[in-house]
């Protein structure tokens, strides 16, 4: 009957739900599948804990207060009876002595068809001491002190009844979770169970794999995109990334949370239960604090995609990567500066937050940290003054990441750039790192445009009207040539004749570039000028060097030249 309900069920969930209800119908589950096991098993009058108390972490971590009192369940079939309170260093020798005799009382009721279970409570030394008989044997339980009831606000006479009431529950609701038919009709729970995790990890496992595919697809879209577009697609991933891994997580929960109910339905496995969630307790909270770590971190990337989409101009941002490379180049610096501060500034919250939440007293850690800190940055000014210069290059957009820069007697294409060093490559390949504080005078060659200054030299016999219109005509055939005509901005300018050197004249050119380009544009130019210079017959000027001997008459030793 339920096979075919949990049948039924999944038909009308592959037919009916909308594709959109899925993540509704997903956490309406999985809140029903935490849910349970409460539902189940818990007593209409008894005041019953299925799970323990996760926040007391007294048994695992050491109590900063000397005589330290610890409240702790007495359990049967691993469900919170009543709590008893002791000192620390005596509590687990009076837990184990009680539950030693809870576990015979209840092994000797259980073992009995029809059993009898006699709760007397006795006076001894003012105190009320409760013992069970069954049948013929009498057992002792426990005495009930004045420390277990010092923080419930009752009598111990009250605490005694109590514990005599909740112990006859127990027992009762013990021997009736044993009988068959209350055991076949928990399997069939755990089938249903069963089944509703397969179905549920049968839609994750779709919407995972359809994820995997989208991140794939928007991944391989971000080359070559304009600025704006590139933005959007980062924005998406990162979003994408978040919704991949918490179904990742919600799927691993799921069947975590369906294993713990399918343990707790049944008398025998329910004290598993508690032990493995008291085992897994600590790696949980750090794994959970690790998570939202994650998930934070990368929702922040996402902030960061979305504030510069709308920090920057539509209209400039919807242009080619390659007609707009310095707003390219800016907005990768910024980028991968601010992640990398985010993504500090979050590892160590959520390092001070996973602390906290296993119980470790952070106050005396962030004091010692605060004075380390301030001893730090006394011996290390010339970090926090990288850190300031490094903080203004980059607002100030100085230069970034790719740019040609020269600064002192170093110059190269900048590779890395950080709140600390810039790295540049110079041009025999040697990696060279700047601290930020010393850069103090900076050119930068290929900010916004780039400029070639070429210096073409012509021989002082050419004529120089007939040089400077072969000068004038390349330019001008290299301007409309459409393979070049991308990489020049402007119409090149013809100085005219700059000077006049020992081999010849002088005539500067300038021809405005793209950032980069103005060396390959150089290198071109020059190419064409040669083979225009050959085919009109106008000479380059040759490095010559004339000698004039002259004859002194007037000198008496002076001798014709040989």
């Amino acid at each position: 009957m339920y096979l075919n309900k949990i049948k039924k069920f999944a038909i009308l969930t592959k037919n009916i739900l909308p594709k959109k209800s899925v993540n509704v119908f997903l956490c309406i589950l999985l809140i029903c599948l935490i849910t349970l096991p409460g539902l189940i098993t818990l007593p209409v009058k008894a005041k019953v804990f299925v799970f323990p108390d996760l926040t007391n972490t007294n048994n695992w971590l050491p109590q900063s207060e000397k005589n330290a009192e610890i409240s702790v369940c007495i359990r049967l079939d691993g469900i919170c009876l009543f709590q008893v309170t002791a000192p620390q260093e005596k509590v687990s020798e009076r837990v184990s002595l009680i539950q030693d005799r809870l576990k015979e009382i209840s092994h000797l009721y259980f073992s009995q068809k029809d059993p009898e279970a006699i709760i007397k409570r006795k006076t001894i030394n003012n105190l009320p001491n409760i013992s069970v008989t069954i049948g013929r044997q009498e057992i002792r339980l426990m005495t009930v002190t004045t420390l277990d009831v010092k923080n419930e606000g009752v009598d111990i006479a009250t605490k005694a009844n109590f514990i005599i009431e909740q112990l006859e529950q127990g027992l009762k609701r013990g021997k009736k979770e044993r009988e068959s038919i209350y055991l076949v009709k928990k399997g069939l729970i755990s089938a249903a169970i069963v089944g509703s995790l397969l179905i549920t990890n049968l839609l994750l496992s779709r919407l995972i794999k359809q994820l995997s595919f989208s991140k794939d697809r928007v991944s391989k879209s971000r080359n070559g995109q304009p600025i704006s577009t590139l933005l959007i697609r980062r924005e998406q991933w990162n979003i994408k990334e978040v919704q991949y891994r918490l179904l990742q997580i919600t799927q691993g929960g799921i069947w975590f949370a369906g294993v713990l109910v399918i343990i707790g339905l049944f008398p025998y496995t329910r004290v598993g239960k508690i032990w493995l969630i008291t085992f897994l307790r600590i790696p949980i909270r750090i794994g959970i604090v690790s998570l939202v770590t994650y998930l934070v971190i990368r929702i922040s990337y996402a902030l960061i995609d979305k504030f510069s989409s709308i920090l920057f101009n539509q209209d400039l941002l919807a242009v080619a990567v390659e007609s707009n490379q310095r707003l390219h180049l800016r907005l990768t610096t910024i980028s991968l500066v601010s992640r990398s501060i985010i993504t500090i500034i979050l590892m160590v919250i959520g390092i001070i937050v996973a602390l906290s939440a296993i119980g470790i007293d952070i106050a005396p850690l962030l004091a010692g940290v605060g004075i380390l800190g301030v001893g730090v940055s006394l011996a290390s000014q010339n970090l926090i003054r990288d850190a300031i210069n490094g903080f203004f290059i980059i607002i100030e957009d100085q230069y970034a990441i790719g740019d040609v820069i020269q600064v002192g007697d170093f110059s190269g294409l900048v590779e890395n750039i950080n709140l600390r060093i810039t790295q540049l490559r110079d041009p025999a390949g040697r990696l060279v790192t700047v601290p930020n504080s010393e850069v103090r005078i900076v050119a930068n060659l290929s900010s916004k445009w780039s400029r070639a200054d070429l210096m073409i030299p012509v021989a002082y016999e050419t004529d120089i009207d007939k040089a400077l219109e072969v000068v004038y005509e390349v330019a001008q055939d290299m301007t409309q040539d459409k393979f070049w005509k991308t990489d020049i901005l402007d119409n090149p300018e013809i100085l005219g004749v700059d000077g006049f050197e020992e081999w010849g004249l002088i005539i500067r050119v300038w021809i405005k570039t793209r950032p980069l380009k103005q060396w390959n544009v150089s290198r071109e130019f020059r190419r064409r000028l040669k083979v225009a210079f050959d085919s009109q017959g106008l000479p380059l000027p040759i490095r010559q060097q004339k000698l004039w001997l002259t004859h002194d008459s007037s000198s008496k030793n002076s001798r014709p030249p040989a």
